[in-house]
């Protein structure tokens, strides 16, 4: 069986890769990794924390999942890693993404924070999503 992780991540590349504002946004390319190629310039966005939780009924079997979107800016301010976090949140919120081995339930965008990383300087965004799947 594929990981409800796994598998929701995918379903986002995916999503977020078909999206050509996006991809301009990230400089020509969707730039989300699991980690941050070294050397790479922001703006890039990685996955952040994740917890997947059992939400399992009677009848199925389930997780739900709180997963965060980071996006790095680029040096002198937030503005770019706002629109890119705002890009992601129109593309991700309710989507009816299609997932290997899982079936979505819902997808629902539920915080933005940014901050300012103290040792680089550069601003980040975090967009939070959270996801309730079932095994199909």
């Amino acid at each position: 069986m594929t990981s409800p992780v796994l598998s929701l991540r995918r379903a986002i590349i995916d999503a977020a890769s078909g999206d050509a504002e996006l991809r301009t946004l990230m400089g020509g390319t969707l730039r989300l990794y699991d980690e941050p190629p070294r050397g790479a310039e922001p703006v890039y966005a990685l996955f952040g924390d994740v917890k997947a939780e059992d939400w399992s009924t009677d009848l199925d079997r389930g997780h739900a999942q709180s997963v965060d979107l980071v996006i790095w800016s680029e040096k002198g301010g937030a503005r770019t890693a706002l629109m890119v976090a705002d890009r992601f949140f129109a593309i991700l919120d309710d989507a009816p993404l299609t997932l290997d081995g899982h079936r979505l339930v819902n997808l629902r965008v539920t915080e933005l924070a940014s901050a300012r990383d103290k040792d680089s300087g550069l601003a980040r965004v975090t967009l939070s999503l959270r996801a309730v799947t079932e095994v199909a």
